[in-house]
């Protein structure tokens, strides 16, 4: 098996540059769960993310999107995924409830550089089996964030994700069919980032590198359907799933999570993982 290609690396004010857009995520999806409540829709999210959008003089990463597959154009500035919807959920007029499972993936572009992360929240109070999935998945998402490393490999961070899911006392769906990616001067580029992996596998980590790591994961089956839209991806089973998503850098200091208000410095700290922000 191929090593893998060397994946693109950014300058240290590139990478600022790409902080200055994680920011902007950042700020956005923290609204946008604080807002959240029953009576809500999923339109509504949309308009309020649209705005601060243009408060912040950036552009949305997602509006107009076709994944480069003939897709029709994506209508949304963010993707809202409710309870059995994995990921890609478009923006309308369905109403939020009380123990809904929201996950919400958002990206921006400011001077050409993007960010993108998603987080996924119960609406008021929740099932403990909702409530403890979004958990395992967020701690497979920095478990994931926590692997990569100057000198490590693609591999090792589907690695653990996997691993770190599999450790959960119940047993839960790892979605295969969709993976992170490379993220800069647009929002998916190479190389794929798998939810699943083996160590030392892949193409090599190295300082200048940003990848999007995202796993999604269910409370049943990792079987997909995608609905008439074109772009909503649902569990088969009708289980619910839950999706965390950050833009994480490699510094020559260690790691610089862009999407997150501290850089990831609590997380990262907590894991015995050297934080690396790179000074304005």
């Amino acid at each position: 098996m191929s090593r893998g290609a060397p994946i693109e690396r950014k300058t240290p004010d590139q990478l600022r540059a790409m902080r200055a857009a994680g920011l902007v995520v950042a700020r956005v999806l923290t609204q946008l769960r604080d807002a959240a409540r029953p009576g809500v829709t999923t339109a509504d999210l949309d308009r309020l993310a649209r705005d601060e959008l243009a408060r912040a003089r950036a552009s949305s990463s997602f509006l107009g999107y076709d994944g480069g597959y003939g897709l029709p154009p994506y209508p949304g500035v963010t993707c809202i995924s409710v309870d059995d919807e994995v990921v890609h959920g478009i923006p309308g007029p369905r109403v939020l409830g009380e123990g809904d499972l929201v996950s919400v993936d958002f990206g921006a572009c400011l001077d050409g550089w993007h960010g993108d992360a998603a987080v996924t929240f119960a609406v008021g109070e929740c099932a403990a089996e909702r409530a403890e999935l979004c958990e395992a998945t967020r701690q497979a998402l920095w478990a994931g964030i926590a692997a990569m490393r100057d000198g490590g490999r693609i591999g090792d961070i589907g690695h653990a994700v996997e691993s770190r899911l599999r450790a959960e006392p119940r047993r839960y769906g790892i979605v295969t069919e969709f993976t992170g990616h490379g993220i800069g001067r647009a929002m998916h580029m190479e190389p794929d980032v798998p939810n699943t992996g083996r160590q030392g596998r892949g193409a090599e980590l190295t300082p200048g590198v940003t990848l999007a790591i995202e796993p999604m994961v269910t409370l049943g089956s990792a079987r997909l359907a995608e609905l008439d839209d074109e772009w909503t991806i649902v569990t088969r089973d009708g289980s619910v799933a839950a999706h965390w998503e950050h833009t994480v850098a490699i510094t020559e200091h260690g790691l610089w999570v862009l999407t997150a208000d501290d850089g990831g410095e609590a997380e990262l700290t907590a894991r015995g993982v050297r934080f690396g922000p790179l000074a304005d």
